[in-house]
């Protein structure tokens, strides 16, 4: 196992250098504009131009300026490690900008992970037990409807309902609105601005969730070692949950660590709604305005919560399937 990690690891960074590499490659080789341009301020002088590329290393060529960056980010810089670089746009260090934009995005994820797998394998579960029944066509309406319905849309509408319209009503609201509130500052107000973000977020992927769960469910109940512990006496709940349950999270766990890793910089829709500015939001921004070491940065994140996410994946198989083995 521990030579299997180690391989692994090895392929990660391999991975994430290659990711970056073609991110560098594909901002230079489209036409941009200078971004010495943009450290020079609105009315900048051609002496003041040519200073800023040779000091940046914009007159470089593109392969140079990439074993610079990556020389920088294995260094660091007077901000700490990793040295991602200055703000094109901005004119300000990358690495405190996603310091603060992290914890934002963090926070949705996780809240809304939790959310989404509960009432998902849940629903699933209980729809693939109740098949047939009324119970079973409710449950895959909900899926239906989380599949179907726009993340934009859920979002304006749970702000439309339980934030502003609940407020005139009752005098008070069930979320509580747009924008981030710090844990330290109010645990409470904290909770309150996410939970709109964590239950329209949640609401997809437990809908998806819930049909993977029903199907993988009742497949794994008609196997023949299902009949067997139903013939040994085992109770229902044992057969379904110990056995039944447990074979088919695989596929579960699979998806699930993707997803969490995918939802680093890509959790841009409900970010925008809710006005939460997390990392999905700043890459949008950043790469409207060809801001590449803010780009750089959160991909740098983003394809290394993936790699790491697929090998947590790969070594939670060995615990779930007994079958799987690493030499």
């Amino acid at each position: 196992m521990t030579a299997y990690i180690l391989r692994r690891l090895v392929w990660t960074i391999f991975v994430v250098l290659t990711v970056v590499f073609i991110t560098f490659a594909v901002f230079f080789l489209l036409p941009a504009g200078d971004p010495a341009v943009r450290f020079a301020g609105k009315t900048p002088s051609p002496e003041n131009l040519k200073l800023i590329r040779a000091r940046m290393g914009f007159d470089d060529p593109w392969p140079v300026q990439f074993w610079h960056y990556i020389k920088n980010f294995v260094t660091g810089d007077q901000y700490g490690w990793p040295g991602l670089g200055y703000d094109w746009v901005y004119n300000q260090p990358v690495l405190p900008e996603i310091k603060a934009a992290f914890p934002r995005t963090i926070c949705l994820i996780i809240g809304a992970a939790l959310i989404w797998v509960v009432v998902g394998v849940l629903i699933g579960v209980v729809s693939a037990v109740k098949r047939h029944t009324i119970w079973d066509r409710l449950a895959m309406g909900f899926a239906l409807f989380g599949i179907s319905a726009p993340v934009f849309w859920l979002g304006l509408m749970a702000l439309w309902i339980f934030w502003f319209k609940w407020e005139q009503w009752f005098g008070w609201s069930v979320i509580g609105g747009t924008g981030y509130i710090p844990f330290s500052e109010n645990p409470w107000e904290w909770g309150h601005h996410l939970l709109g973000p964590w239950v329209v977020l949640a609401l997809l992927f437990a809908a998806f969730y819930a049909r993977v769960t029903r199907s993988n469910l009742l497949e794994a109940l008609g196997e023949d070692y299902i009949r067997t512990a139903r013939a040994k006496g085992l109770s229902e709940r044992n057969v379904i949950f110990r056995h039944g349950l447990r074979a088919s999270l695989t596929p579960i766990v699979t998806q699930f660590g993707l997803d969490i890793a995918l939802l680093v910089g890509g959790a841009v829709i409900t970010e925008t709604v809710f006005n939460l500015r997390g990392l999905g939001f700043q890459t949008v921004s950043a790469a409207r305005n060809q801001d590449l070491p803010l780009v750089i940065g959160v991909v740098l994140l983003a394809s290394g919560a993936v790699a790491i996410m697929n090998l947590v994946v790969d070594v939670a198989y060995a615990f779930l399937d007994p079958r799987v083995r690493y030499s």
